[in-house]
């Protein structure tokens, strides 16, 4: 009886954690219906919602994964969501007022300092969210992180979408390529660099302030270099060796070190939980 009790259980966890999948194959079936119902009416209302479903749909399925595995303790779906819009509205409005000040053309050296600062403003939105000490975990820092980074990727893609509908003039076909690519490889930039960062910080941190020490410090740095990596291949491998591919895998190779490096971090973070929590009387 007890068994098949647990089993139960484990069946609803494990339905539980399947949801950002369902989540995200739902969005895709809606997603390629709306584009099937764009090209066969013509009609340009469903431009915008081809855009946001495209460009929304993979980081929250992203977010989704993280949440579906947050520690016992748990984290409200207030502030990841929370997390999410501030890091994407407030980090994107930030560096677009930050970069022309500093980056006055880019390049392979300057797409570290656009690193540098969206690395930063994206924490706004994290920083906001725990600013009451409210989440202290690393798990906790991860989730929040991955929302923050993923807000930002949502709303700069789209950003980026529309401008280039602009410039094309009106090239609809090309915007849609630009959303699918965007939203492809967005888990293996922002949301993946920031969870990074936040669960370093929160890790090493408690309830009293932020601890800002090496393993934070070398986390920043880590990610900095991640996305100047990530920005900056393009520049540089178009200028010696032009090619789609040669692109593609530099930063495929960039995305996932960033991944597997996310991983240690969730990793020691689910085993710092685990150690808190057997100290509890």
């Amino acid at each position: 009886m007890d068994n098949t009790a647990g089993d139960g259980n484990t069946t609803i966890k494990a339905k539980k954690k399947k949801f950002w999948l369902r989540f995200l194959i739902l969005g895709f079936v809606i997603y390629v219906s709306t584009i099937i119902a764009f090209a066969s009416t013509g009609n340009p209302n469903l431009f915008a919602t081809i855009v946001l479903v495209g460009n929304f749909l993979v980081p929250v399925s992203f977010v989704a994964f993280f949440y579906e595995r947050r520690d016992r303790f748990g984290i409200s779906m207030t502030s990841t969501a929370l997390s999410f819009i501030f890091g994407g509205i407030l980090g994107t409005s930030a560096a677009a007022i930050l970069e022309p000040y500093f980056i006055q053309r880019l390049s392979f050296s300057s797409s570290f300092f656009v690193g540098l600062i969206e690395e930063s403003t994206k924490l706004i939105g994290v920083l906001l969210v725990a600013r009451r000490g409210r989440h202290t975990s690393g798990l906790d820092g991860i989730i929040l992180g991955a929302a923050a980074g993923m807000g930002f990727a949502a709303f700069e893609s789209t950003g980026y979408v529309f401008t280039d509908f602009l410039q094309s003039g009106g090239n609809i076909t090309e915007a849609v390529a630009l959303t699918l690519l965007r939203g492809v490889v967005s888990p293996v930039g922002h949301g993946t660099w920031t969870a990074i960062l936040a669960g370093a910080l929160f890790s090493e941190s408690g309830i009293y302030g932020y601890n800002i020490n090496r393993r934070v410090i070398g986390a920043f740095l880590t990610v900095v270099i991640l996305h100047g990596l990530w920005d900056g291949i393009p520049y540089a491998l178009n200028t010696f060796m032009p090619s789609f591919h040669s692109v593609l895998i530099g930063q495929l190779s960039v995305g996932i070190f960033g991944l597997a490096t996310l991983y240690r971090h969730w990793q020691a973070a689910r085993r710092q939980t685990l150690f808190e929590f057997r100290k509890i009387p």
